[in-house]
């Protein structure tokens, strides 16, 4: 996590502002370098985990209102979680998940709009009228027909004379997500994911696969346009998909470990320390989220407080 600019905290960097965090995901889905692999982030800390790891992508994850994943979720809510992990290194490019556009075109245009400033590489969308969760729900009401009016390009929205200078250098790169193909089948998904492609949407993303073959089935009707993956196959890379996002990565990890812990707590009324946690304490957790870095600004700038260490 060393800043490319020195005095810099993570986050900054020396790079020209036309090299977007979209830029850098195009440029790579472009490439021939393989899969892009996205952990499912869902707060600041889990972000700093991701790229401490050393992953080049990431995903935002739904977990913030502590709440079922049944469109409670605002995009006041989002947008605001988004660019908060977004700003950790802009550098690495965010995949942020934006529910049904939470409206109808109009709104989901506004959707695009809010998300290009907060420093979203790109977004998913899901095709359908209300807000449902993808794994679990297999009835949908599907839109009639595709909110083309929604634009792909900042230029092409409903605001684009308003001065967003920013936005209006950025490419995002919006993917359509598609989830009818356990309610209408194989045939009606691809149609509907091709029409999203004519609309300009940049990455295909077809949920409920059943089998490797329908996923390289769909990647090759779908070709040239790059199809994205929803969790876990083992021949992914070979299916043709050129996107896998690992969702619940982080959430799962985290809730299987807390509610462990929690229970050894409630049950014994103390919990067992790991010996790195004995060895490095809270300052151990710090630094993985920047503790140096920010210390090292801190100095330059000329402060004093932390001269003795925190």
């Amino acid at each position: 996590m060393t800043p490319s600019l020195d005095g810099l905290p993570n986050g900054y960097s020396a790079e020209p502002v036309h090299r977007t965090p979209a830029t850098r995901l195009r440029e790579t889905l472009d490439s021939n370098d393989g899969i892009v692999t996205c952990p499912g982030v869902y707060d600041g800390l889990t972000a700093r985990i991701a790229l401490n790891a050393g992953f080049k992508c990431a995903g935002t994850a739904t977990s913030r209102l502590g709440m079922p994943d049944l469109g409670i979720t605002t995009l006041q809510d989002m947008v605001a979680n988004a660019g908060m992990i977004a700003s950790l290194d802009w550098t690495v490019p965010l995949v942020a998940d934006a529910d049904t556009g939470y409206g109808g075109s109009l709104m989901t245009a506004r959707t695009v709009e809010a998300y290009i400033p907060a420093g979203v590489a790109a977004l998913h969308v899901e095709d359908q009228v209300v807000n449902t969760d993808a794994v679990t729900c297999s009835a949908r009401n599907w839109l009639t027909s595709l909110p083309t009016s929604v634009g792909f390009e900042p230029r092409s929205l409903p605001r684009s004379g308003c001065k967003q200078p920013w936005a209006m250098q950025a490419t995002l790169y919006l993917s359509q997500e598609q989830m009818l193909l356990n309610s209408l089948g194989f045939e009606a998904a691809i149609d509907r994911l091709q029409k999203a492609i004519d609309a300009g949407a940049n990455v295909a993303f077809l949920e409920g696969l059943t089998s490797v073959q329908q996923g390289k089935d769909a990647c090759g009707r779908l070709a040239p346009t790059p199809v994205l993956l929803n969790m876990v196959a083992g021949e992914a890379q070979e299916a043709g998909f050129k996107i896998i996002m690992f969702p619940a990565l982080m959430l799962a990890a985290a809730y299987d470990s807390c509610m462990a812990t929690a229970v050894e707590l409630k049950n014994s009324g103390t919990i067992t320390v790991t010996e790195k946690q004995r060895k490095e304490g809270p300052k151990g957790i710090f630094t993985s989220v920047g503790l140096l870095h920010c210390l090292a600004f801190d100095k330059k700038a000329g402060g004093t407080s932390y001269e003795d260490g925190v």
